[in-house]
């Protein structure tokens, strides 16, 4: 297998990458969720490896759990109860042997993604 998942994350509320979120990837199948790892975002809001390296790559659903959250109260970021947005899961299918990269764009009041390159 070649293929592979990567991930960024930028606080847009800040205009900088995300140092510090915790990221946790799921693999589904049917209503079976299998955790395959848990990394932390470094200086430029990526992980140091690959979420899912070409060794352990195979297609179908996926999904990361962002710990915004965690990450906003890290930062002082004024606390609400419940705060808006705490876990973010982004569920998505890999079809094809190749790079998959599923950025996230977040600030306190809101998020964004897309299949990136």
């Amino acid at each position: 297998m070649t293929g592979y998942l990567t991930t960024h994350v930028l606080d847009t509320a800040r205009g900088c990458p995300a140092q510090g979120l915790k990221i946790e990837l799921f693999r589904l199948t049917g209503e079976a969720r299998e955790l395959l790892a848990t990394l932390v975002t470094n200086a430029d809001g990526r992980t140091d490896r690959q979420i899912l390296p070409a060794g352990d790559f195979a297609t179908g659903t996926y999904e990361l759990v962002f710990h915004a959250g965690a990450y906003l109260d890290a930062l002082g970021t004024p606390p609400e109860a419940p705060r808006f947005l705490d876990l973010i899961p982004i569920r998505f299918g890999m079809s094809k042997d190749t790079h998959y990269h599923v950025p996230l764009l977040l600030s306190p009041f809101g998020y964004s993604t897309y299949r990136g390159s």
